[in-house]
């Protein structure tokens, strides 16, 4: 990549599809034409050739290795996002069980995914943060899960709202526990063993739409109903090592190169967590600084720290805070239309300068304006 090039590169806050490291789209560049060693581009390559089946083991290799993940779960790389997966859990897990599955209500990806789940069987919300507007998560009491639920699903980070779960929330042994991590999948260590199924579309941290990352315990792949559509069934795909159908080459490709960026370049998933909580605190020490003029959304112990979501006193302010924003190479700041403000995505990719620019407008708009 040109210097020029690099210079004209925003800090870019969206919520995804998300920034990617420069490293990794200076790599992309490099080999776009020609993947070395098989004479055209990854975009070009047959899924079932040696050269593409190597990249793909390789990914899914990186991802077992950051997280630790054993023989135990099978790694899939599926395509049809989060929405997908809102109704493939419940197709392969809740529907003919004789059961219900129990959510956790946190914002508004929990929403769609219990509307989804609800035409494969019974769901019991058992907890729901809607009447505060969905500025919490749940705290250890606060729900109970039934010992013979299908499953107890949560979001553990909401983008819209900017909440985010600290930890797993309690789930009895016998109850899988079911998260989509769509939006800080590869920010953090965790423990898969907790997990009945892990999911995340990747156009958050781990690399461009198009490739979603499931990862199931190969028990549960025994559920899903011969009877289902073929590609909602997990167990062809992972009977077919995630080719069932075509994969989506390319984001498994970028995906694989993050992962590595990942283990490389920023020394794992803990100093991942270290860092991306480093970026998230500084902006939330300037709302924290003026809580009369920076509105945060989140409760203080819920707050994302992949999503820092706040409004401002008024409309007019809005507005001024992000076209300067935006003069200041600041973009993508917008929140979401359906609760409005602000919205700083501080994602992986996002590197510390980008968050020390941001909190450093901040500063600099609400001393001028509040």
């Amino acid at each position: 990549m040109s210097a020029t090039a690099t210079t004209e590169r925003v800090f870019n806050f969206s919520a995804g599809p998300a920034a990617l490291p420069v490293s990794v789209l200076q790599e992309i560049q490099d080999e776009l034409l020609c993947y070395p060693g098989a004479g055209a581009s990854v975009m070009e390559l047959s899924h079932r050739g040696k050269v593409f089946i190597q990249i793909m083991e390789e990914a899914e290799a990186s991802i077992r290795s950051l997280f630790g993940i054993s023989d135990d779960y099978a790694v899939l790389l599926l395509q049809g996002g989060a929405a997908l997966q809102f109704s493939m859990i419940p197709c392969n897990l809740l529907r003919d069980s004789g059961k219900s599955a129990s959510y956790l209500l946190t914002g508004a990806w929990g929403k769609k995914a219990i509307g989804e789940a609800k035409k494969e069987g019974t769901v019991d919300t058992i907890y729901s943060a809607a009447d505060t507007g969905f500025d919490r998560v749940p705290k250890a009491g606060d729900y109970t899960v039934k010992d013979d639920s299908a499953y107890l699903y949560y979001c553990s980070n909401e983008t819209i709202e900017g909440v985010q779960f600290q930890s797993e929330p309690e789930c009895p042994t016998s109850v899988p526990l079911i998260s989509d991590a769509s939006s800080d999948f590869l920010s953090r260590p965790l423990d898969i063993d907790k997990y009945g199924l892990i999911y995340a579309c990747a156009q958050k941290n781990a690399g461009p739409a198009g490739v979603t990352v499931v990862v199931i315990r190969r028990d549960l792949l025994e559920m899903g109903s011969d009877k289902l559509p073929g590609y909602l069934n997990y167990k062809n795909h992972a009977d077919n090592d995630s080719m069932w159908n075509t994969p989506p080459t390319f984001p498994i490709y970028v995906l694989g190169k993050v992962a590595k960026w990942l283990s490389s370049d920023i020394g794992g998933l803990a100093a991942m967590e270290k860092l991306n909580h480093e970026k998230s605190n500084l902006l939330y020490q300037v709302i924290d600084k003026y809580p009369e003029f920076y509105l945060g959304h989140a409760q203080v112990d819920c707050r994302s720290k992949m999503n820092a979501t706040f409004n401002l006193p008024s409309s007019g302010l809005l507005e001024a805070f992000v076209s300067e924003a935006g003069k200041n190479n600041l973009q993508n700041l917008k929140g979401h239309r359906s609760v409005g403000g602000i919205r700083a995505s501080v994602y992986n990719a996002m590197p510390l300068e980008g968050a020390q620019a941001l909190a450093s407008f901040m500063d600099d708009f609400a001393a001028k304006n509040g």
